[in-house]
Parts: structure tokens; C-alpha cells; sequence
């Protein structure tokens, strides 16, 4: 198999208060704990003065037998013994060169949340109801029920703290006192909402999540302009990146980027059908939210775009797939879903976040299904039969992670 020497790689982020900047510190951190677990080096660039998205190059080469055990040992046990037999520490010679390019959407989430709190829940709440409307919740349910309880329960628990703090506002009323007693029993309420279940929601980043349903409400139905325009701008930034040669370009998106990176590149393969024509091109959907916006009924263009990208001859689509992630749709055709069982469907790859990580290390992240859920893109502590870098800016092409029993590392 043909190493690969130069790599393109579009990432579209997940929804996350994150710029470019942050994203790329995250992609470094990541990439040397990768590189200690596996055995090789890596040098992460600085970012591209002026580029839009941020851009910088990150490179990756063979290390030096007797060093790799060394690093091994600090990345996690039983690592080093692989190291010293030999296992991960590549060919000789073999060097990698991937520009990354991070497609964010925090100029998004933060309109989103720009708001304050009051209008914050209000919205919130409208993409709820615009949701249930549009078939949305339904198909939550009937394609993956855990997916469904994680979007009913920001709303769950704030109405019932709402319901609370009426309840509090009423309760010298409703045991018969005068309802003058309501000017002390109101503010009271007030100050248990902000005081009290405020700070507690955001241990479950309520509000963030009452954005993310307005964003996926916005993805679906391309109503507004802002976000629209915003679409077309990255799909001529992503245009110029894809002029530039290489062995390989890797188009990843994480958890509401998925939703996105179908939009820029539906919005490409539109205008330009022949655009990956003699290109290697890897679609790689980590904890996809495509069926998130696709599953409403007005996200026909969402879905026609998903159609796009999977008749795309040069396009192998991989939808990675966590089973202990309850925010992502577990063993769903996401081609077939979108209404396009007859085209070629995306090659599902399901991981264990608990087979990259130590059992510690597991330990203290798992009841966190928003930490959980980032793990796709996280460094591992263990080698796993998925790794974001070696991905992302490995020496073996993007599509050996099609097959669970391929080598992540030439050998």
C-alpha cells in the first residue's frame, strides 16, 4: 500500500464555543499524545498568518526505535512493551505532510448565544416545538431512542424548573394566605431560577444546548440568511483549499459539522459536479448530527445534498460510530435514512471510546456524554482501532480505517 506523503484535510468542528485558534491547540495536544501512544513524531505548525479558515501544516515521520519506547511509557501502560517489539514505530523513512484546515463555526455559536438569558430560553424552547412540528422528534426515536432523550432533556429540566419556580411564586396563594404575600414570594422564586438552577444547568450546558437545537432547526430549514451566506463563504474558502495538489484529502466533520460539511460540499458538487474528479477523497463523519437537521421535514436540501456526496464516484464516505455515544446515531444507514436507500451507503466503523482510553481514564469520563462524545476527536491513551490523528495526518491512507483488522501504521 502507497504511503501518503502530502495530505488536504478539512475539518469541520463540532459545536463548541471554540474558535480556530483553540481547535488547532486542541488538534497539537491531541496529536502528541497520539504520537506517544503509537510511536512516531509530530510537529504540529503554527497557524497561517491571514488564513480563513485556519490552516497550518502538521507533520508526521518515523522515531527512532530506541526512543519510542521511552515516550511509550509515559503515554500508557503496557504501550512501551509494543514500542520495544518493534509494533508502531513505522518503516524507515516514512514522513507525512498534512495541511489541516479548521472549518469552525463559532462566529454561529456565538450569535447564538448573544442573547440573554431570557431570550436564550425562549428561542430555545421555539426549536423545540419547530422540531416536534417537523417530524424531527419522531424520527429521534424511532431510528436511535437515546438520541431522542438527549434532545428532549435540556427542555425536560428546564421546564421543570420553571414549574418550580412558579410553584414557589404561588405557594403563600395556594395555602391561603393574602396575595400580598406574592411581593415577597415572587422574588424569591426569581432568585431560586437564577441563583440556584442556573448555575446547576450549566453542569449540563443547558443554554449551549438550547442553541445547538436553534442551530440544527437553522441547518434544516435554510431560512435564514445569515447562515446561509455564511455556507456559500465556506464553500469558496473549501474551493480554494481543494486546488491544492495532494495524495489525499480527508473531509472530516464532528457531531452539528457533519450537517455543515454536507451543506459546503452539497454546495460544491451543485455548482461544480466533476470538482473531486481525480482526487482521493475520504468523507469521514465522527459522531455524525447530519440525521439531527436531516430528519425534519423541511431539510430537503439537506438531504438532497447528503445524496450528492454518496453518489460522488470519488468521494468513500465513513460514518464512525460509537456505541457508549448517545449523542449520535448508532448503526443508522445515514444515506439510506435521508431518503437514499438506492445510492451507495457510508461504510459504518464502530469504536469503543473504552478501547482508547485507560480503564481510569474511562472511569472518570463516562457518565459525561458531552465528554464522551468528544472523545472522536480527543488523543487516545491507548492504541485503539481508531485514532483522529493517524486519520487525520497518519502515513496510511484515510480508508484503511474502513477495515477493523487494516494496520493504523506502515509496518
Amino acid at each position: 500500500m502507497k504511503l501518503i506523503e502530502k495530505r488536504v484535510v478539512l475539518h469541520f468542528t463540532g459545536f463548541e464555543p471554540l474558535d480556530g485558534v483553540a481547535h488547532r491547540a486542541r488538534y497539537e495536544r491531541s496529536a502528541r499524545q497520539s504520537a506517544a501512544v503509537w510511536g512516531y513524531w509530530v510537529e504540529t505548525g503554527a497557524p497561517e498568518a491571514g488564513s480563513d479558515p485556519l490552516s497550518f501544516v502538521v507533520t508526521t515521520g518515523e522515531r527512532a526505535a530506541e526512543v519510542a519506547p521511552v515516550a511509550a511509557a509515559k503515554a500508557a501502560p503496557g504501550a512501551a512493551d509494543k514500542a520495544a517489539a518493534g509494533e508502531g514505530t513505522g518503516s524507515p523513512g516514512w514522513q507525512t505532510k498534512s495541511r489541516i484546515h479548521m472549518v469552525d463555526h463559532d462566529i454561529l455559536v456565538s450569535r447564538l448565544r448573544a442573547g440573554n438569558t431570557l431570550s436564550q430560553i425562549i428561542a430555545g424552547f421555539r426549536s423545540c416545538a419547530e422540531i416536534m412540528l417537523e417530524g424531527g422528534m419522531r424520527g429521534y426515536f424511532r431510528h436511535a431512542w437515546r438520541f431522542g432523550l438527549f434532545f428532549l432533556f435540556p427542555f425536560l429540566l428546564t421546564a421543570l424548573a420553571i414549574a418550580l419556580t412558579a410553584q414557589i411564586a404561588i405557594l403563600p396563594y395556594a395555602v391561603g394566605f393574602s396575595p400580598w404575600h406574592m411581593l415577597w414570594s415572587g422574588p424569591l422564586a426569581l432568585c431560586f431560577f437564577i441563583f440556584a438552577f442556573l448555575p446547576f444547568s450549566e453542569r449540563f450546558h443547558t443554554l449551549h444546548l438550547f442553541a445547538d437545537w436553534a442551530m440544527a432547526v437553522a441547518l434544516g430549514r435554510m431560512d435564514r440568511t445569515d447562515f446561509n451566506d455564511w455556507l456559500e463563504d465556506r464553500a469558496a474558502a473549501v474551493r480554494k483549499a481543494l486546488e491544492e495538489e495532494a495524495d489525499e484529502y480527508v473531509i472530516s466533520s464532528h457531531s452539528m459539522g457533519s450537517s455543515v460539511a454536507a451543506h459546503v460540499i452539497g454546495i460544491l458538487l451543485e455548482k461544480e459536479p466533476e470538482i473531486f474528479k481525480g482526487k482521493r477523497v475520504v468523507f469521514a463523519t465522527l459522531g455524525s448530527a447530519i440525521l439531527q437537521c436531516a430528519l425534519m421535514s423541511s431539510a430537503t436540501l439537506l438531504r438532497a445534498r447528503v445524496g450528492l456526496i454518496a453518489r460522488c464516484p470519488e468521494i468513500s464516505w465513513l460514518d464512525v460510530q460509537c456505541l457508549t455515544d448517545s449523542i449520535n446515531f448508532y448503526k443508522v444507514p445515514v444515506v439510506a435514512v435521508s431518503g437514499h436507500a438506492d445510492a451507495p451507503q457510508a461504510k459504518m466503523i464502530l469504536i469503543r471510546v473504552k478501547q482508547m482510553l485507560t480503564r481510569e481514564h474511562y472511569r472518570k469520563i463516562r457518565k459525561d456524554q458531552l465528554r464522551v462524545h468528544r472523545q472522536y476527536v480527543l488523543g487516545p491513551d491507548l492504541q485503539a482501532p481508531f485514532d483522529f490523528t493517524l486519520l487525520t495526518s497518519g502515513p496510511m491512507p484515510a480508508s484503511v480505517f474502513a477495515d477493523p483488522d487494516e494496520n493504523r501504521m506502515p509496518g
